[in-house]
């Protein structure tokens, strides 16, 4: 899994520029781009909306070629609420998934949680956990719970 000269300088930036690059790469189905977010470590880990927990660069690899296989995934990071340190950063995104139903344009919300350590090589990914999500889900909640579980 050899990273070209040119992703490597694209991932150079901030914990910002590698998210950026993260969802244009699934946007244009480009597991290379997409892999090259990614930190080169076997802890790093992955849950897709509804799916199990994957560990490790090969796993994570093969289930984003699996879903490349029916086309690019159509996924915009709204409402991105950030925490960062001198070394890691954690971003809790709403993602906008656009996709095309039978009777024509859809959207459907997953929540998600990307977080980034800052590695020799740059900032790199080293989670990404969605869940899915409902319209009436993504609104959000700053003060204490009505129901705790």
């Amino acid at each position: 899994m050899r990273k070209s000269k040119l992703q490597a300088a694209n991932l150079q930036g901030s914990a910002d520029e590698v998210e950026a690059a993260f969802y244009q790469a699934m946007q244009q189905a480009d597991i290379e781009k997409l892999m090259a977010c990614w930190a080169d470590e076997d802890d790093i880990v992955c849950v897709h909306p509804g799916g199990p927990r994957v560990l490790g660069a090969m796993a994570i690899r093969a289930t984003f070629e699996a879903m490349f296989a029916n086309g690019s995934i159509s996924a915009w990071p709204e409402r991105v609420h950030k925490t960062q340190a001198l070394a890691s950063a954690v971003h809790n995104v709403l993602e906008r998934i656009d996709v095309l139903g039978p009777e024509g344009p859809l959207q459907a919300w997953v929540i998600a949680t990307n977080v980034y350590h800052k590695t020799a090589q740059g900032w790199r990914m080293v989670a990404h956990h969605a869940s899915p999500g409902t319209e009436s889900e993504i609104q959000e909640v700053s003060g204490p719970p009505q129901v705790l579980h």
